[in-house]
Formats: C-alpha cells, structure tokens, sequence
C-alpha cells in the first residue's frame, strides 16, 4: 500500500512488515469511498479526495463529461463510468461486483457531497448490506456553507433541500415545518425562487433568512434579512440566474411556550386554517395541524375548522 492510499511509512508491525489498516490483508475487497467535489471554486477539493481519486480503480460520476474536466485538471488518469437518478439501480449492482473484486470505487456527483440531493445513495446502501467498506470524505457542501455564511443559528439545522414545485404541495410542506425550532435549508431552481420565498413568508410568517446565489464562484452573492426584504430584492429583478440556497430562521422559542401549543400566539388560527384546507388536507388532519400550531383548544379548533371549511 502506497502512502496516497492511506499508509504510512511509520506504520511497521513488530516483524517490519507495513500494517494494512484495513486489516483485509491482501485478499481483500475493494472499498467504497464518498468523495464530495467542489461546488464552484475548483480550489476547494481536498488533498485526500485528490489522493483517493488517484489510487481508485473505478470513479462513479453522476456526470463522466464534468467528472473528466475535474479528473484532467489534477492529471488523474482513471476510468469513469456514469451514476446518476436513471441509471443507479441497473449501476449499483455493477459498482458491487467490482468492489467484490478487490477494485477500489470513488463515487463522485457534479459537486458538492454525493448523496445529498444527488444520487449515491443506492449504491452506499447496498455495499453496507454486503460488508464492504465505506469511506466518506469530508469536503465541500451547499447547505453548510450556506448555514454557517448565514447569521442564523447552527447549533441545530434541518437540511430540507427542494420544496415541492407546485405552490400547494409546498405550502403543505411548510405547514409541517413552520413548529420546528431549527434552522431550515432550502435549496431552488433561480426560476422558482421568487415563488418559493413568497409561500415560505405566507407560512412561516417574516423570519430572518439568508440566500446565498453561486457559493464559492467569483460572483458569489449574499441577500440577508426578513423574508419579505430577500424575496422583495429578487422579485425586483428581471431575471434570476445561478444555484441557489435559502436559510430561514426556525421558530423562536420564547413564541412556542404561549398557551401550550408550538408558536402559539404567533400565528393567525384563521390563516393557518384556511391554508391547511388550502392545500386540499382532510378536516381531521386541518384540526390535528391547527391545534398543534395555534395552540388553541380541541373544541375551539373544531369550531372555526367548521365555519371556514368550503361548503
């Protein structure tokens, strides 16, 4: 084992021989490893990903053509073949036979950490079920440059990733997080975000948030402030382009312990009925919701459910 595979010439057994850290020996499977790539600045790939990305014997790349630029960029000489949404399931079983082989396999998406919001997953599932090793590498992420870039709490974070495309099914969504007390990550399409920020305000009401557009690129842009003043700066424009990544502000907790229920005294019970019946939510569930998110009482909410409910 050469040092860019992980060993280490002052790793010596009592007999002088080199210790396989692996503890396989020499007969062994080959390992699976995660390596996250850069999401804009090509700088931002670590010294250990370029080394894993040298000594693998396969690289799986959700798209081989970007994969290539970034291999040729390091010289890394090394067969790529595609893993991405269409083609995982018919892949992974592929990517399992060759680690059973003893072939070292990278697994690598267009950027940022494979997995999260890009294919992977699959394939980390199946190789766990047989006992192959998996490696994940730590490296570049959207959503945690964009959190710990944002000015709003990071001590606990829900990743959500992208909101559902059609403006009732997102609301919904949001209706299920407006309680949570953690900070929430978004990603969208630049061609919906204006949509988007408008129903997250509607929701969630006008919490500080953050959107940063093109993290880490020469013309990376930050936008802070309530909901309303992001998304008021972005409907002012005539087009919005580039990768975007929303964090907003989780309920506070000084306005969850108001008569028992999670943001009680925060939200307008009628509004929050009305868009739970909104988004097409049978009565029984609109009442569980309401109660959970205003707070009032069983009977209360059963009351004004009945009276806005469309006859």
């Amino acid at each position: 084992m050469n040092e860019a595979a992980g060993g280490s010439r002052g790793d010596q057994g009592d007999a002088g021989e080199q210790v396989d850290p692996s503890g396989r020996g020499d007969e062994r499977r080959g390992t699976l490893s995660v390596v996250p790539t850069p999401i804009g600045n090509p700088r931002d790939i670590t010294l250990r990903a370029l080394d894993v990305l040298r000594t693998a014997g396969l690289v799986a790349a959700e798209d081989t053509r970007r994969a290539r630029r970034l291999l040729d960029a390091h010289d890394i000489d090394v067969r790529v073949v595609s893993c991405y949404d269409h083609n995982e399931q018919a892949r992974t079983a592929e990517l399992i036979s060759v680690l059973n082989a003893g072939t070292d396999v990278a697994l690598i998406s267009d950027a940022g950490t494979p997995l999260v919001n890009d294919p992977g997953y699959l394939v980390v599932g199946a190789a766990l079920a047989d006992g192959l090793r998996v490696d994940p590498l730590p490296g570049a992420s959207a959503a945690l440059s964009a959190l710990v870039g944002s000015g709003l709490p990071a001590n606990r974070f829900l990743y959500v990733g992208f909101l559902p495309r059609k403006s009732a099914a997102r609301r919904t969504a949001l209706t299920e997080l407006a309680p949570l007390s953690a900070t929430l990550i978004f990603f969208e399409a630049p061609h919906r975000v204006v949509e988007m920020l408008a129903d997250v305000r509607e929701v969630l009401g006008d919490r500080a948030a953050a959107l940063v557009r093109n993290l880490t690129k020469s013309h990376e842009e930050w936008l802070r402030g309530p909901l309303s003043q992001v998304h008021a700066d972005l409907a002012a424009r005539d087009e919005v382009r580039g990768e975007i990544t929303v964090v907003v502000e989780g309920i506070r907790r000084r306005e969850s312990t108001n008569g028992g229920g999670v943001g009680a005294g925060s939200l307008d019970p009628d509004r929050v009925i009305e868009l739970l019946l909104g988004a097409g939510l049978d009565t029984r569930t609109v009442r569980s919701l309401a109660g959970q998110l205003t707070g009032l009482a069983r009977n209360e909410v059963y009351d004004r459910v009945s009276a806005l409910r469309p006859r």
